[in-house]
């Protein structure tokens, strides 16, 4: 299986993903999408492959958001993808893709819908998860 997670190491929900997919026993391709953003085709394609809302990939803690007033209804779909190129840490995170499909972790457990096998595994705040088994 190939997995690849766009990863923020600062992000505890990314970090949390991250080891559940190894857990899983596999190693996933990892995007710091940080230092190495998606373009604007790619992010198009996650958005398509998720099949969400493109304001249901925006993350507003601790990002440019309200500065931008991103809450708005004025700015259409493309207009929010450009504010997220433009800004990666707009982007939510993690995403993961794999041959299972492509999901937004938020929460980390949505890891779970892509992996075979993860057993029980144990998040960084001590909260225990018990995967497919």
């Amino acid at each position: 299986m190939t997995i690849t997670i766009y990863h923020n190491p600062a992000c505890g929900t990314s970090r949390n993903t991250l080891a559940m997919i190894r857990q899983s026993g596999v190693e996933p391709d990892i995007i710091e999408y940080l230092k190495s953003p998606p373009g604007r085709d790619r992010l198009v394609e996650l958005i398509a492959a998720m099949d969400i809302p493109v304001r249901d990939l925006l993350r507003q803690k601790g990002t440019p958001y309200n500065d931008l007033d991103l809450g708005s209804d004025r700015w259409t779909d493309d207009q929010l993808i450009d504010f997220m190129v433009e800004h990666p840490i707009l982007m939510n995170r993690p995403v993961v893709v794999s041959d299972k499909g492509t999901v937004l972790c938020r929460p980390s457990e949505k890891v779970l819908e892509l992996l075979d096998d993860v057993g029980t595994f144990t998040k960084e705040d001590g909260e225990a998860v018990t995967g497919n088994r």
